[in-house]
């Protein structure tokens, strides 16, 4: 019954998201043919001609329908401007985005749980003050800002870390070091704010769980610090942050848009920029029913799993 409503949900969500984002994108401003044919001489026969091919003559319910007709056969239309299957479009771009998103993921949870802890462990000391101030500045800053001011920083004064791309292609480049050096800056300014969100969240948890009685019968056994802190405490603690962590999976993936649009990394984010630019509608409806589907999908599964946790914990 659960797993039939949490469906329910899910598919309810992916229909609005599929009605919103039809309705946003056809309300852009700028005509989609007209840039096609930008510095060509077109008739107007010919406009018209071109609008027909791709159907946009026809009223917008019709479109709409025609769309999701074809959404539902695996069709997700052709770019107006590559004159290519959108779906083969995003499946070259999810790739480099999944190693951007899963990559900055891992690094904001690893550093922002061992610095949180340490910092809810021991509240109002140095390195609580450093690390939540640190936290604070980076949830505040914008995540283009931070990406710009990283790449003038170790990018172009320090020369460290390539400023844009996934590969150096002008040194034959493309290993896997290539890639990992260029991931670099990209990677940290996505995880940055992350890890202030997991680094403050985790420390208000461990704060609160260091005065619970459990804590204080480990101590009086004389187990060392460290063994009450990571075996008793870390684990009661982490509730809040895992539902935090399993919503943010959806959100990493669409909040990447800005970050590729910084380092011109060539994922989902670079590629929903690049269709903007256009505009080109099928390949911003697709970009825009993956990015908020993922988010959604994430919201459910989060839900699902928090619930059995939940469970457990009750009966534990």
């Amino acid at each position: 019954m659960r797993a039939a409503r949490v469906a329910g949900t899910l598919l309810a969500r992916l229909t609005g998201v599929l009605f919103l984002g039809f309705a946003l994108f056809h309300l852009l401003p700028g005509d989609p043919v007209s840039a096609l044919t930008r510095g060509r001489p077109v008739t107007t026969e010919d406009l018209a001609t071109i609008r027909a091919g791709f159907g946009l003559d026809l009223p917008l319910w019709k479109q709409f329908t025609s769309y999701v007709t074809a959404l539902a056969h695996g069709d997700l239309g052709t770019s107006l401007a590559a004159h290519r299957p959108v779906a083969d479009m995003l499946a070259e771009r999810i790739g480099p985005t999944l190693l951007l998103t899963v990559s900055a993921t891992v690094l904001s949870v690893t550093v922002g749980i061992a610095t949180g802890v340490a910092a809810g462990w021991r509240p109002r000391g140095i390195g609580d003050r450093v690390g939540t101030g640190a936290a604070i500045v980076l949830w505040s800053a914008p995540t283009f800002w931070l990406g710009m001011l990283l790449m003038a920083i170790l990018g172009v004064a320090a020369g460290l870390f390539p400023i844009a791309g996934m590969r150096s292609t002008e040194s034959g480049g493309g290993g896997v070091l290539d890639v990992a050096h260029h991931l670099v800056l990209p990677c940290i300014t996505l995880a940055a704010v992350q890890y202030a969100q997991y680094h403050l969240l985790i420390r208000s948890a461990v704060a609160a769980e260091r005065h619970a009685v459990y804590v204080t019968l480990a101590r009086a056994k004389g187990l060392p610090d460290a063994l009450v802190r990571w075996r008793h405490a870390v684990p009661n603690a982490m509730a809040p942050t895992l539902s935090l962590v399993l919503t943010n999976l959806g959100f990493v993936v669409s909040g990447a848009v800005t970050v590729e649009a910084v380092f011109s990394w060539p994922g989902l984010g670079d590629l929903t920029f690049e269709a903007l630019r256009g505009p080109d509608p099928p390949v911003l409806h697709g970009t825009f029913l993956l990015l908020c589907g993922s988010v959604v999908t994430a919201d459910a599964i989060a839900d699902v799993v928090l619930r059995r946790f939940d469970r457990r914990g009750g009966t534990t």
